[in-house]
């Protein structure tokens, strides 16, 4: 469950309204099961849940479809959302890219990625599916301050991934970026999962990245406290000015960042089921 835009703030509590669309052959046991972990995660983030419709549908071929909505109340001055970049800010980035479309495969061809990279590797690729979440981060990083005393704003890097988001977030705030793409962290089972199924890793879906923007000031705190929930994040770039554009540098050349558009998973992921069926 993501709470992106209530754990960009600091509000203390939150209320959830949830439903849950299922499968006629989904069991009533299974939906305990599902049903404890939604209550566990909420209690952890103190999160109450006021409302809400389950039922089973035909039709419905997937282990859930859902959908929620998160209110919580505070003080304007106290959230920030990916309209708020500004011109100076600090860009991190956290965990690195492609962390969704990674552990998603990591766990669907466990056993081709077992044979083409051994035992080891393929427990720690499938430990970053369970990294596929910003709460934490987001919490963490507004624990320094927001807005002028902090961090102005914050994104989940879903489709099209690190790009997209990067891009996103620039849109929103009407700003440009200056982003080296050598300070992205890449995790090895990111690139080698990457490469075997044909994904660029930076345009691929990546729920768990976490895009911040954040004054100088606090860039140093912000990274000592995520450090210390033992999250990895790296200073990726700067807001500039609008009129400068979104600018990705690599080995010292720049050219203009432009959205993926298409998300590189979803035609990986199809074709790897093919091949899975062959």
């Amino acid at each position: 469950m993501e709470f992106e835009y209530i754990t960009a703030t600091d509000f203390e509590r939150a209320w959830l309204n949830f439903d849950l669309n299922l499968p006629l052959e989904m069991t009533r046991s299974e939906l305990e099961i599902v049903w404890k972990k939604i209550d566990s995660e909420c209690n952890k983030l103190g999160v109450a849940i006021v409302c809400g419709h389950t039922a089973r549908y035909s039709g419905c071929n997937y282990p859930m479809v859902g959908g929620a909505t998160v209110i919580s109340i505070g003080e304007k001055s106290r959230y920030v959302t990916p309209q708020m970049a500004a011109r100076g800010d600090q860009i991190v980035i956290t965990k690195g890219a492609a962390i969704e479309a990674t552990g998603i495969f990591a766990l669907a061809f466990r056993d081709r990625i077992r044979e083409a990279f051994g035992e080891e590797f393929s427990r720690r690729a499938e430990e970053i599916f369970f990294q596929m979440s910003v709460v934490e981060d987001a919490l963490t990083a507004a624990s320094v301050g927001t807005r002028e005393n902090g961090v102005t704003a914050m994104h989940d890097a879903t489709e099209c991934g690190v790009w997209g988001g990067l891009y996103e977030v620039a849109k929103a705030s009407k700003v440009g970026m200056r982003i080296e793409k050598e300070r992205i962290i890449i995790l090895d089972e990111v690139e080698k999962i990457c490469a075997k199924f044909g994904m660029d890793p930076y345009s691929s879906i990546s729920e768990g990245t976490l895009i911040i923007t954040c004054k100088e000031k606090k860039v140093g705190p912000l990274l000592k406290k995520l450090a210390q929930k033992k999250i990895p994040a790296s200073v990726v770039g700067e807001v500039i000015p609008e009129s400068k554009g979104i600018v990705l540098v690599e080995g010292g050349r720049e050219w203009p960042l432009e959205h993926p558009r298409v998300d590189p998973f979803w035609p990986a992921f199809a074709r790897a089921l093919e091949e899975g069926k062959k």
